[in-house]
């Protein structure tokens, strides 16, 4: 039963991906782009969290870490790029 659930909860994020690429490419603003990307880094985030329940390692949820952590920043700066122009001042 919870081989079958981990599948479908994993088609729902696959779809979910899709509808937020369709969104970071017919995006109507820069914004909305932004929100996208960061939201396909959670729903990344999500399938590699669902592979190590799946596989039973800890492996994975290190490189959900990983990645949770350079989504932040990258996010962070970006925005901070768009509101003034810089990055560091």
């Amino acid at each position: 039963m919870l081989d079958w659930s981990i599948t479908a909860v994993a088609v729902l994020i696959c779809a979910a991906l899709f509808i937020n690429l369709w969104r970071l490419i017919i995006g109507p603003t820069v914004q909305d782009r932004i929100l996208a990307l960061d939201t396909m880094y959670i729903n990344s985030i999500a399938l590699i969290v669902l592979y190590g329940i799946r596989e039973g390692t800890s492996l994975y949820f290190e490189a959900a870490l990983m990645i949770a952590m350079l989504g932040f920043v990258s996010t962070s700066a970006l925005c901070k790029y768009l509101l003034r122009g810089d990055i560091i001042e």
